[in-house]
């Protein structure tokens, strides 16, 4: 049975996992497993929130079975959860509209399908109501980075035009709807979900202090179709939380907007000695456009205050 987003005392918690690249249960499985575990037994969060490569691509050999096994920790706990699907997770048995109706299956899935009309699967805004009332506090944004370039550029893809569009007209739509405040939106703060980063937080790193490790490249697609800016123009959402890289967990703020990375949460792709998986935690709190974000990692330890990097001056 689907529930609503509620803040149910002053803060709100979301738990990020991003890249567990799940196949169906081996060793790497396993240990990833535990870090879920930990996290979320550390944390005791509000909601969770997948940012894509959920599954490991064709490692996993039975694509329904993996997602049900990932997520069995979440709704044990009756934790409501969502995700954004990577360029992985329908390189295996199942599409990305399949694999989506699996997760519409689970009892504490909260996320929607979105649009057919336009590209992706998991296009999508899901309000965060009030303590009080039915008024939304908060919002939070799904949105398909899908796969693979579609053109002969190569590379990552990218959140195409029609989804930018989609985008700007349901954040004008929703603001109608519920009679929000012209631009910025007061104190209703709105968070994006993403699994491939946009090229802004290779520009972040480069020009702005940052917060956090960069061990890789940012492999952001080779061409900028505008999402950042439309983020921009609208002046509604104020953090952007992605994957794909596995072992970024950096975060810095771009023209007003937070662009963070979440922690590796799994075992089943690469990493790096010494460099625990974990998951990134984001604070809402009520009435405040803002949010408090760290990391917890799987032996149980919190990062509050991550190494602070400068662009090189030269």
């Amino acid at each position: 049975m689907r529930t609503n987003l509620r803040f149910r005392r002053e803060h709100f918690t979301i738990v990020q996992f991003t890249d567990t690249h799940w196949t169906n249960f081996d060793e790497r499985d396993a240990r990833t497993r535990h870090v879920l575990e930990a996290v979320l037994e550390c944390e005791k969060p509000d909601m969770v929130f997948f940012t894509g490569d959920m599954l490991g691509g064709a490692d996993c050999k039975d694509a329904e079975r993996g997602i049900r096994q990932l997520v069995e920790p979440i709704e044990a706990r009756g934790l409501p959860w969502t995700a954004v699907m990577g360029n992985h997770d329908d390189e295996g048995t199942l599409r990305r509209d399949e694999l989506w109706r699996v997760m519409e299956s689970c009892a504490h899935f909260v996320g929607r399908r979105g649009p057919r009309d336009i590209t992706g699967v998991g296009n999508y805004v899901l309000p965060i109501l009030s303590r009080h009332g039915d008024r939304p506090a908060a919002f939070l944004w799904g949105i398909d980075s899908n796969s693979y370039a579609t053109t002969s550029i190569g590379g990552w893809g990218w959140i195409a035009r029609d989804q930018i569009a989609w985008y700007v007209r349901t954040a004008r739509e929703v603001r109608r709807r519920w009679s929000l405040a012209p631009q910025p939106m007061q104190a209703i703060p709105s968070l994006a979900f993403f699994h491939i980063p946009v090229p802004e937080y290779d520009e972040v790193w480069r020009t702005q202090v940052c917060y956090g490790e960069k061990h890789e490249e940012v492999c952001a697609p080779k061409i900028n179709t505008g999402f950042f800016a439309a983020l921009h123009e609208v002046d509604e959402v104020i953090g952007t939380f992605v994957g794909h890289e596995h072992i970024n967990d950096f975060w810095g703020n771009l023209h007003g907007i937070r662009l963070c990375y979440g922690r590796v949460s799994g075992y089943g792709g690469y990493g790096k000695e010494g460099f625990l998986c974990g998951a990134r935690l984001i604070e809402l709190w009520e009435g405040v456009r803002d949010f408090r974000t760290w990391l917890r990692l799987e032996d149980g330890s919190p990062i509050w205050s991550q190494p602070e990097h400068h662009p090189d001056a030269s």
